[in-house]
């Protein structure tokens, strides 16, 4: 994660899931970040229908040009890249995996824009459609209004590997010089 405001929104969120693999959407308070809520998006999910934005920040429907309440997430993106976020977007759902992505945008001169995407997980509630949160943060200040999304990178964002009990207590008994066998 490149982009200050993608870190800060990924350690808020991640500070709210705790030990769970994602948090209840209902644990966030839009008090906690207000500074970002302009970048801020959350966008539902139907297996059939794909992921439509349920809310946008301000500072997000100004980069696109329009209210995106109930607009196609994928619209946004250029056709090539279209099939790639759906992929993205739907493990981020379905296997309760975060994702950050780089993007890069076409100004109204046809300039490139250079974007950070986060996209976070919510826990899945019985009776409700899935959601998942997301943060669009642009690189630069100058940018009007953006079109043809596409994706220039992007990883999928696993929880760190702990060292268990018994590792810990072989690495605070070790000492000195130790060789590790491996292979040839």
């Amino acid at each position: 994660m490149k982009h200050p405001s993608t870190r800060e929104f990924f350690a808020y969120w991640d500070k709210k899931r705790g030990t769970a693999r994602a948090p209840d959407r209902s644990d966030f308070d839009p008090g906690a970040v207000r500074e970002l809520l302009g970048d801020i998006f959350v966008l539902a999910y139907e297996a059939a229908g794909g992921f439509t934005f349920r809310v946008a920040g301000t500072r997000v429907c100004a980069l696109t040009g329009c209210d995106l309440k109930d607009k196609s997430f994928r619209a946004l993106f250029s056709e090539e890249s279209r099939s790639e976020i759906d992929e993205i977007a739907t493990v981020v759902a379905e296997e309760t995996l975060g994702a950050v992505a780089g993007i890069t945008a076409k100004r109204p001169d046809n300039s490139p824009a250079q974007l950070e995407l986060l996209l976070l997980p919510f826990n899945a509630r019985a009776h409700s459609p899935q959601s998942i949160t997301g943060l669009l943060a642009p690189f630069d200040s100058e940018q009007g209004q953006l079109a043809a999304f596409r994706l220039t990178s992007w990883r999928y964002l696993h929880r760190p590997e702990r060292l268990v009990p018994r590792a810990i207590r072989k690495l605070q008994i070790a000492r000195g010089f130790m060789v590790y066998e491996g292979l040839r």
